[in-house]
């Protein structure tokens, strides 16, 4: 059963957090915090990657908490935060609280010496709310530090079904009859079938990583994709050139790529996000992007000048990659972690509410994201693709593994891996590649 949506938000706050925001009702006036316990007035700082309306929203999830507590949350988003935080921390200028985007990172971070471990009424919540997988990207060392925030579902295929059914295709259900309909829709459309994108601002490369996670899972299966994260198979090994073969048998292919945009090597010039465009203008018939790429197309027309309806019948939808066997439900996620470098009474107000299905619901509701946590309700998602992809998150059926260059040493997964793919792109070969990623476990 949920947790009622409506409750009162204090009540959804742990007995520690409810006794500190009850001395802040008895003491007169508000300011810094003292012996009294008063935490209303007190401003904590939040950071994080998530920029433009994402961010927006962010700092909206957090009106009825300010309303009610008194405590004051500031966020500030950095398109560059993932090379900037480790340097901020080791500066002394950390936030109160990180929005951390890798397990990989938080490993980092905590390696500074100035995470503080997550308090008890958040791990309880963590404990109640999600699965284990999922508390165990915020453990290090056996140590819990970051509950889970939001997550997306990497592995999607976005699309026109309007294009789809003047084509005469059908939505795949196996990995070879996703190649199949590629080759029909090149002959149909005399262009490429597909369109990518893997520039990001001080991450060129990583949505090139999602795809061949997403083959990696599907080819090999999980107990494989779990010993490559674990660096137990190789890079050089057959298993990761079988997926790079299966990627490359797409994103390599003159004839099938970079729709709406050039040729393949342009895919290392196209922003991740601007393919939401090509995609709803009917310019690009399937691009391979995440669940937040939903977003995106709040900002981006149709060929007729209207924003797209992102509905099975709508102008784009999105499918699941599929697996090679017909009906596996198998998905690659991501997923942020709120981590604290400030102890005050404060801060643990707002990292508790945070890991509750209260926060979750909010920040939902204000549209564009889905959560893991289990008590949150998919109903409130803002379209009804979030809706689903959500179920699908909180199903106990689905295979579930986080996204496997987050979970790398960033050395690796944010380092030589993203460059790999870039280099890949360009027309480096796959073999050198390959060593060249796999060499970053020395560096």
């Amino acid at each position: 059963m949920r947790t009622p949506r409506r409750r009162h938000l204090l009540a959804a706050l742990g007995v520690t957090a409810v006794a500190t925001l009850a001395l802040a009702g008895c003491a007169e006036g508000g300011g810094d915090e003292g012996d009294d316990g008063n935490i209303e007035g007190e401003t904590v700082t939040i950071a994080g990657g998530i920029t433009g309306i994402e961010a927006e929203n962010m700092q909206k999830s957090f009106d009825q908490f300010t309303e009610e507590t008194g405590v004051i949350v500031e966020y500030s988003g950095d398109k560059a935060f993932e090379g900037n935080i480790v340097t901020k921390v080791q500066g002394g200028d950390a936030p109160d609280i990180a929005i951390v985007p890798q397990p990989g990172l938080l490993r980092t971070l905590v390696g500074t010496g100035e995470v503080k471990e997550a308090p008890e009424e958040v791990e309880a919540n963590v404990d109640e709310n999600w699965s284990p997988d999922w508390k165990a990207y915020g453990t290090v060392d056996d140590v819990f530090y970051a509950a889970p925030m939001l997550a997306n579902i990497k592995g999607y295929v976005w699309y026109s079904p309007a294009k789809f059914e003047e084509w005469g295709v059908e939505v795949p259900t196996t990995w070879d009859e996703m190649i199949e309909i590629s080759g029909t829709i090149a002959e149909a459309t005399g262009g490429p079938s597909w369109c990518a994108g893997f520039f990001s601002e001080a991450a060129s490369g990583w949505p090139g990583t999602d795809w061949i996670e997403d083959l990696v899972l599907r080819q090999s299966g999980p107990e494989v994709y779990d010993q490559w994260v674990a660096n137990e198979v190789e890079f050089t090994d057959p298993e990761i050139r079988e997926a790079f073969d299966a990627v490359g048998e797409i994103l390599l292919n003159p004839e099938w790529v970079n729709a709406g945009f050039g040729d393949v090597a342009s895919i290392n010039d196209v922003a991740f996000a601007d393919v939401a465009a090509k995609v709803a203008d009917g310019s690009c018939p399937m691009t391979h992007q995440a669940s937040f790429l939903s977003a995106n197309f709040l900002d981006v027309q149709t060929a007729e000048g209207a924003t797209p309806n992102v509905a099975p019948d709508g102008d784009v939808y999105a499918f699941v990659m599929p697996g090679y066997d017909e009906g596996a439900a198998t998905i690659e996620v991501g997923g942020e972690f709120v981590t604290a470098f400030s102890d005050d009474a404060a801060t643990q107000a707002v990292l508790e509410y945070m890991s509750t299905p209260e926060w979750a619901d909010t920040r939902v509701e204000l549209g564009g994201n889905i959560s893991a946590n289990l008590n949150a309700d998919p109903s409130l998602a803002s379209s009804e693709f979030l809706t689903e992809a959500m179920t699908l998150l909180q199903d106990p059926n689905t295979t579930v593994r986080f996204d496997a260059s987050d979970l790398m040493p960033a050395t690796v997964g944010a380092g030589s891996f993203w460059r790999g793919m870039v280099d890949w792109i360009d027309g480096k070969d796959t073999e050198t590649v390959l060593s060249d990623i796999q060499a970053g476990y020395d560096d």
